[in-house]
C-alpha cells in the first residue's frame, strides 16, 4: 500500500516535527496511525494515511453514514434526527452570510445530498460534488439530484459560485493547498466560503485525547484548530468574517468516544461528557467540538498591488 509520508509542515514548512499521539482506526480496520504536530506552528496531522486513491476500503463499510445514510443503531438514529435540525441551521447560516436569498451553490462532499436538496428547494441553482457512487446514487433516487464525481471539479467554469460549502470535508482531502487556490478560482469576487471541521483544540479533544472519535484516522488527514484553519485561509486570500460551534457535535463525539474507550454505559457517559463539552463552548466558540467558519475571497494579489 503506498503512504502518505509528510517531512514537512503543510501549514508552515517546518521539518520540525514531534508525534502527539497514536490513533486506532476504530471504525473499520484498528489499525494504528501517529498524528504528527509541527513544533513551529502546532498544526497536527496524520503520517503514513494511505493515499488517496488506495482509501477507498477504509469507507467501505455499510456503517459509513456519510455514505450509506444508515439508521441501524441508536447513534445513528440520534445522528438523522440532529441533521434534520442543522439543516436549516446551516440554510440560514448560508443565507446570513452571504447575503442572498438564492444563488450559486457548490457543495463539495454532499454525501446523500440532503442539504444540497435543500437548498435547491429553497430556490438556490446548486451544483454537488461526492466521490463515493453509492452515495451519488442514493442522491439521484431520494432527491432527483445529478451529483458529480469529485474528478469534474476542476473543469467547473471558474468565478460562477456565490458560495461553496464543505460540511466535514475539508479534513479528509489529500491535496490542501491545491483545494484552496481551486476554491477561490471557483468564487465571485467577495464570495462565500463556508467550512466546518472537527476542532483539535476543543473541550472534548482534550478529554479524550487518542479515543477522541473526531481523529478518525485515517479517513481524517487534517486536524485543524481555529488557529491553524485561520492561518491556512489567510494564505489563500481568504479572510475569516464569523465562526459558529456545532453543539450537537459534543455529543454524538462524545458518545461514540466512549464506546471506543470500551465504557460501560457509553451513552450515557458520553451525554454527560458532551453537556459538559457543550457548556464549555456557550461563551467561547473555539472551544466548540466542531466549528464552522465563514470566509470572504479577498482580491487577489495582482488586484492588491494596483
Amino acid at each position: 500500500m503506498n503512504k502518505l509520508l509528510i517531512n514537512e509542515c503543510p501549514l508552515c514548512g517546518s521539518a520540525l516535527l514531534e508525534r502527539a499521539l497514536t490513533c486506532t482506526d476504530f471504525y473499520a480496520t484498528d489499525e494504528l496511525f501517529d498524528l504528527m504536530r509541527c513544533e513551529n506552528c502546532g498544526f497536527t496531522f496524520t503520517q503514513n494515511a494511505p493515499i488517496e486513491s488506495e482509501m477507498g476500503r477504509y469507507y467501505d463499510t455499510p456503517d459509513y453514514i456519510s455514505h450509506s445514510d444508515t439508521h441501524k443503531g441508536l447513534m445513528n438514529a440520534l445522528y438523522h434526527r440532529v441533521r434534520r435540525y442543522m439543516l436549516g441551521q446551516k440554510a440560514r447560516i448560508v443565507e446570513r452570510e452571504s447575503g442572498l436569498s438564492t444563488g450559486r451553490l457548490l457543495d463539495i462532499g454532499t454525501g446523500t445530498g440532503y442539504f444540497s436538496a435543500m437548498m435547491q428547494q429553497l430556490g438556490w441553482r446548486v451544483s454537488a460534488i461526492e466521490k463515493n457512487e453509492a452515495a451519488r446514487q442514493f442522491a439521484k433516487e431520494r432527491f432527483n439530484l445529478n451529483v458529480m464525481p469529485e474528478d469534474e471539479l476542476p473543469s467547473l467554469q471558474k468565478g460562477s459560485f456565490d458560495v461553496i460549502t464543505l460540511w466535514h470535508v475539508m479534513e479528509h482531502l489529500e491535496h490542501l493547498h491545491e483545494t484552496w487556490d481551486l476554491l477561490s478560482e471557483l468564487l465571485v469576487n467577495e464570495g462565500v466560503l463556508v467550512v466546518a471541521v472537527p476542532n483539535s483544540a476543543s473541550y472534548d479533544a482534550k478529554k479524550y485525547g487518542e479515543h477522541w472519535a473526531a481523529y478518525d484516522v485515517p479517513r481524517h488527514l487534517w486536524h485543524f484548530s481555529p488557529n491553524s484553519m485561520k492561518k491556512l485561509a489567510a494564505q489563500h486570500h481568504f479572510e475569516l468574517c464569523q465562526t459558529y460551534p456545532m453543539p450537537f457535535d459534543a455529543f454524538y463525539i462524545s458518545m461514540l468516544s466512549e464506546k471506543y474507550r470500551k465504557s460501560s454505559m457509553p451513552l450515557i457517559k458520553g451525554a454527560f461528557a458532551g453537556l459538559a463539552a457543550y457548556n464549555s463552548a456557550r461563551h467561547n466558540t473555539d472551544l466548540s467540538s466542531s466549528i464552522i467558519y465563514i470566509f470572504r475571497k479577498t482580491a487577489d494579489e495582482t488586484t492588491e498591488t494596483k
